[in-house]
């Protein structure tokens, strides 16, 4: 598996991240582990959550992934070969968010205890707080770097202005910068990240660890009528958002190359990701080992220039 450093941090991380967020909610425990240590036996290592996931599940109060991830680094014992990022700021079920330093300070313990790890190796700013200084947050993160608790920083869902202002207190206070982003970048969703934030990162050496990297499941094909809206927890959503004329553009598209490469839609839809130069790793989930196996595959696929044209111009904007 050929790595990539992520920014600036030096720390190597293969091609594909595992998005956490389904651990405890659309799969239990047992499952969980089956994915993470297949993950892992197929050569992977960043394993992504949040403190706050799932905390949107009724009866959940946040936690419930952090705790699951966890519990299989105790029983796997392979916690030296994970990449292990958390984040912090997003609505937790006691209504706490934000990303002011003294819950900074609370949340990093939690996030420790249930993850069962001295050390997270990717702490990311979940969501932009507004109401707090960028300068207050920083500060928090130099402090938990200082005493060991982080290696690394990275932020989520910024924008391009914020994100710059935030480099610029970094560099003025030297303090740690952030060495990672997590936009939502996909074949669909491509102008909120190529217009501003792609040459920010790219400048400033900017890891792009890209969320929704399937647009929630739609550019795996399966979705492609109204009717399908029960096909996933989420389907209603994504039928609203993606079926379109231009939805309708990409998966044609992407069922092209798909039969040209002989694999599935979501394999090419990935691939394109991981050809783009600003992206490190995409984020992806899967909830069986069947979806992770052919998941994984997009690392061996090459697009040709004429194929990655056709993507292209049929998810232009």
């Amino acid at each position: 598996m050929k790595m990539r450093y992520l920014g600036n941090s030096g720390i190597p991380i293969a091609p594909i991240a595992f998005g956490g967020n389904v651990f405890g909610w659309t799969i239990d425990q047992k499952r969980s582990f089956e994915l993470l240590d297949a993950f892992v036996d197929r050569g992977f290592n960043l394993i992504d959550t949040a403190n706050m996931y799932s905390a949107w599940v009724p009866g959940h109060s946040g936690g419930e992934s952090e705790t699951i991830i966890g519990a299989w680094l105790e029983r796997s014992k392979k916690r030296d070969q994970v990449v292990l990022a958390t984040k912090v700021g997003h609505l937790m079920g006691d209504g706490s968010r934000g990303l002011k330093k003294a819950y900074i300070l609370k949340s990093i313990d939690e996030s420790l205890k249930r993850l069962r790890t001295d050390v997270i190796d990717l702490y990311q700013s979940h969501k932009d707080d507004f109401e707090t200084p960028i300068e207050e947050t920083l500060e928090a993160y130099d402090t938990l770097i200082r005493q060991g608790k982080i290696r690394a920083i990275g932020a989520s869902n910024f924008s391009a202005e914020r994100l710059k202002q935030s480099l610029e207190a970094s560099r003025s206070n030297q303090w740690p910068t952030y060495v990672s982003l997590q936009p939502e970048y996909n074949l669909f969703s491509r102008s909120g990240f190529e217009s501003e934030l792609e040459t920010i990162c790219t400048h400033e050496n900017i890891g792009v660890i890209s969320f929704y990297a399937l647009a929630r499941g739609f550019l795996s094909g399966k979705y492609r009528s109204k009717t399908d809206h029960s096909k996933s927890v989420r389907g209603s959503d994504i039928i609203e958002k993606y079926l379109n004329d231009r939805g309708f553009r990409i998966l044609a598209a992407l069922d092209q190359v798909a039969h040209e490469h002989q694999t599935v839609p979501a394999v090419i839809a990935l691939a394109w990701l991981l050809q783009k130069p600003a992206v490190t790793a995409p984020i992806v989930s899967a909830t069986n080992l069947a979806q992770f196996s052919e998941i994984a595959t997009a690392v061996d696929i090459q697009l040709s220039t004429p194929q990655v044209s056709l993507l292209e111009n049929a998810s232009a904007y």
